[in-house]
């Protein structure tokens, strides 16, 4: 059985692509296949799984020799310590290529400069999609409404909402109003600890030989989080050391103003948001106009 699956910290796009994807595989291509997360998925996904009837996938257990198709990463630190020992067929992606991944054989890899997995699985599937079950075009729309944060996200391109328009024609959905309910559901964040928030949606990254745990919550009502300030800048020296990190940079994303704020527990943070973003620090968060996306707007910016 084939076993797919996505990043740690599981969110709406690597769960629901893992679920699209393992249903293409098994019913459309007779290669019988099983979506897994690694982790609890977040408020969003669990929503939308919800919403369009899915299971809740299993949590993976890896083997050696396993065959697996990982989704929406590429990056070894988001994925098993065995994932050398499985037996890798397949990588489909959106991100940026991190390279240390080792294969047995030659894969099949498709990774697009497109805003989400889902869109790019929507191309492979071809006329598959048409045939493919309610719940599983639903996933699909939902994947590409949280990725382009109903497309607000710089990452969103041209192609990612005609295939989310189409979907929602098909489905006769209402996109602001499922992405209204989305976001709400990513919103209410009140049942988790400040350590559970800290790395709920949180990618490792290495610069000027500084270990950081790049954290971001998307939310419509930023002032819950923010009241909890105090609480999560000291959670982080916590969250850092179990990953082996120097610093957590927590970047709280408003998405109806457009905008993060971005919290600053020290000197080390107050100088990479200066040199990073051309803002002056002056207390203990800064706001960044316009930011709203870690892959292109935080990452890439990133200075020390």
């Amino acid at each position: 059985m084939l076993k797919v699956f996505g990043h740690k910290s599981p969110d709406t796009d690597t769960t629901a692509s893992a679920i699209v994807w393992a249903w293409y595989q098994s019913e459309m291509r007779n290669v019988p296949a099983k979506a897994f997360v690694q982790g609890t998925p977040n408020t969003e996904a669990l929503f939308v799984l919800k919403h369009w009837d899915a299971p809740v996938p299993d949590q993976l257990e890896l083997a050696a020799g396993d065959q697996v198709v990982i989704v929406d990463t590429n990056n070894p630190a988001e994925l098993p310590d065995n994932i050398g020992d499985a037996a890798l067929t397949a990588i489909i992606d959106h991100h940026l290529l991190v390279g240390g991944l080792k294969t047995k054989t030659p894969i099949d890899i498709t990774i697009r400069p497109l805003a989400c997995t889902a869109t790019i699985m929507y191309d492979l599937m071809g006329s598959a999609v048409e045939r493919a079950p309610r719940h599983i075009q639903g996933l699909m729309l939902s994947c590409i409404l949280s990725d382009t944060l109903e497309f607000r996200s710089p990452t969103t391109t041209p192609h990612d909402r005609a295939v989310a328009e189409e979907l929602a024609r098909a489905l006769r959905v209402d996109i602001p109003a499922l992405a209204a309910d989305m976001f709400a559901a990513k919103s209410d964040v009140s049942a988790f600890s400040e350590a559970e928030l800290l790395k709920m949606d949180s990618k490792e990254y290495s610069l000027g030989g500084k270990e950081l745990r790049i954290s971001v919550l998307e939310t419509t009502s930023p002032a819950q989080i923010l009241s909890r300030k105090d609480a999560l800048v000291a959670a982080m020296p916590g969250v850092a050391a179990e990953d082996g990190a120097d610093q957590v940079l927590l970047f709280v994303i408003d998405i109806l103003k457009e905008e993060a704020t971005l919290l600053v527990p020290n000197d080390l943070v107050k100088t990479i948001a200066e040199k990073s973003f051309g803002v002056t620090v002056t207390g203990d968060t800064v706001v960044l106009p316009g930011v709203m996306s870690r892959k292109k707007q935080i990452i890439p910016m990133l200075a020390v």
